[in-house]
């Protein structure tokens, strides 16, 4: 091989039709699905061979920068940099920007893989084999996707028709068109004259190559995506491009700006294990399954029941005498579908979000950089919280108009600023907050810092909060 390649994960999904499980402000690529890590920590350890890859780049929602980051720096993946996007333009502009900072940062013909971060690959030499593969038709100039050889006539995929061999590149072929989701009448035809492959999403090319496509059928994403990157600028560990150009992008995605119209679409189909985990579906198929093919994860009892996925993060769920059920329970949500149907839960989510049903697209639990909170009780004028505060981490210095705040210590030690006092609260211990107070609290020891947070007060939105000084970056309010 040539040399080595810039992977570049892409980190925008929300992986609706796996709700509750995964929602807008945690969504599935931070899940642990298909294996022991998250997904996102997955699809990094895949292209971690310093021998084939170089760090790789990852493009995400600026919303998630923290997520991100504390995975990544928890499982010891080292990265080239996370550029943030300031809002969703969907696949094209975001490879736009990638493409543009890699040949600026490594040349011209810089080869690039781009991989979504919620995907499961086992079979990692493999996936390996085939990059080096795509390889040769990606440094002659081809745009190439990774087409894997279906197994079913699998209507929740795109497809790929699958033209002549490309020259010098014999296990590589021309595209010859790419096809939206079909019916499953359509997939079977496909499937029958064995020249088409599913699209994964997965491309090899050139730097140079995409952005001449680029410029050619989305010249308007040309230019501004070339202001956003070049202005762009540093943000603690983040690289954030500049929001009013890339906003102005075409919302597309890469299929419809470029492989669709180029003459340079490659395809190279390959047969390792694969699943986008789409569906909860096609996260039971990946999953180990007992002896009725059930999957069953978390606080599940089940009798007489079959091919059925139950998964329990908080409540007891009792299964009996139920077939092809998906059953997922969360703390604050639950959902019941029919295994066969479950490519509709995402149009579910949908409606309960223009509904306004908070539980549609926010998880119980709220991440920020310093760590995370978990509101376990809320009524009126009083709520508690379970807070989590990472070691060394320190939150803003702050102060609230509205409400008052208790803080128990169940786990490590707190330092508490309290006006002008300093105190070093340890397990079992307490302190009270009154409002308008000037407080801080920070975890200067070696393990998680956790409390019990009791509010009270007229108002107890996260708005009300007046940032005296923070390290993160953030608004003085809100």
């Amino acid at each position: 091989m040539p040399q080595k390649i810039v992977p570049v994960i892409l980190s925008g999904g929300s992986g609706t039709r796996l709700w509750p499980l995964s929602r807008h402000n945690y969504p599935k690529q931070f899940h642990a699905l298909g294996g022991k890590d998250p997904l996102i920590v997955q699809a990094a350890k895949r292209v971690g061979d310093d021998a084939v890859f170089k760090k790789p780049v990852i493009l995400a929602n600026q919303e998630h920068r923290f997520m991100i980051a504390d995975q990544l720096m928890q499982n010891g993946i080292d990265y080239d940099s996370i550029i943030l996007e300031p809002e969703k333009r969907n696949t094209a502009p975001a490879i736009a920007a990638a493409s543009l900072y890699v040949q600026q940062k490594h040349g011209d013909d810089a080869l690039l893989l781009v991989i979504p971060s919620d995907h499961v690959i086992r079979d990692v030499k493999s996936y390996h084999d085939a990059v080096k593969t795509a390889a040769k038709a990606a440094s002659a100039g081809y745009i190439v996707c990774f087409g894997i050889k279906p197994t079913m006539a699998e209507t929740g995929y795109g497809y790929i028709h699958m033209g002549d061999v490309v020259k010098d590149a014999t296990d590589s072929h021309k595209s010859k068109a790419f096809k939206e989701k079909p019916d499953e009448k359509t997939a079977q035809s496909y499937i029958d004259t064995g020249e088409y492959v599913w699209n994964s999403g997965m491309f090899l090319f050139r730097a140079d190559v995409m952005r001449d496509e680029i410029e050619s059928y989305e010249p308007d994403m040309g230019i501004q995506t070339l202001k956003s990157v070049t202005s762009a600028h540093t943000d603690l560990d983040f690289l954030r491009l500049e929001a009013e150009s890339f906003g102005k992008c075409n919302s597309i995605s890469i299929d419809y700006a470029v492989m669709e119209r180029t003459k340079k679409a490659a395809v190279l189909p390959v047969d390792f294990d694969w699943s986008d985990v789409g569906t909860y579906n096609k996260l039971w198929a990946i999953e180990e399954q007992d002896a009725h093919k059930n999957v069953l994860q978390g606080n599940v009892y089940a009798e007489d029941t079959e091919n059925s996925y139950i998964r329990s993060d908080g409540p007891v769920v009792v299964a009996c005498g139920v077939d092809d059920l998906v059953v997922v329970a969360h703390r604050d949500a639950m959902l019941v579908t029919k295994k066969s149907k479950d490519e509709k839960v995402g149009d579910l989510v949908k409606t309960l979000a223009n509904k306004g049903v908070e539980q549609a697209t926010t998880y119980d639990i709220d991440y920020r950089p310093w760590g995370s909170f978990r509101s376990i009780i809320k009524e009126d004028r009083f709520q508690g919280k379970i807070i989590e505060v990472l070691p060394g981490k320190v939150l803003s210095l702050q102060k609230h108009h509205h409400r008052s705040e208790h803080w128990i210590v169940v786990q490590g030690a707190a330092k508490v600023t309290k006006g002008d006092e300093e105190i070093i609260l340890h397990e079992n211990e307490s302190v009270y907050i009154p409002i308008g107070e000037v407080h801080r609290l920070e975890n200067p020891g070696k393990i998680p810092l956790k409390l019990i947070e009791i509010q009270t007060g007229s108002y107890l939105g996260e708005d009300d909060i007046i940032r005296l000084e923070d390290l993160y970056g953030r608004p003085e309010k809100g």
